[in-house]
């Protein structure tokens, strides 16, 4: 069982929960069983086409999943999957 960590924004849906165990081969397993133990989860997180939405990073362990096979990157039951939004901005000077 893999460890998934959420930022902030995703305590609403977890019930405040900052990581949670799931279940899941690959990333997208994971990420869909995040889903069913909080509902919504997924909808922040994909696109209609299925894929990672362009402001979400999903990384496992040190990893971003995008440098890898994707959603189809496979996981162990010691890793943990991070969800960091993408942060943008700064300074106008």
């Amino acid at each position: 069982m893999a460890d998934v960590k959420l930022p902030a924004a995703f305590h609403v849906l977890t019930g405040g929960r900052k990581k949670l165990p799931v279940e899941g081969d690959s990333v997208r397993e994971v990420l869909v069983g995040l889903d069913r133990e909080c509902p919504g989860v997924l909808d922040r997180l994909m696109d209609k086409e299925g894929s990672v939405k362009r402001y979400v990073n999903v990384y496992r362990n040190d990893s971003d999943i995008r440098e890898l096979a994707g959603l189809e990157t496979t996981v162990a039951n010691d890793d943990v999957i991070w969800i960091v939004p993408a942060v943008a901005g700064g300074s106008g000077a």
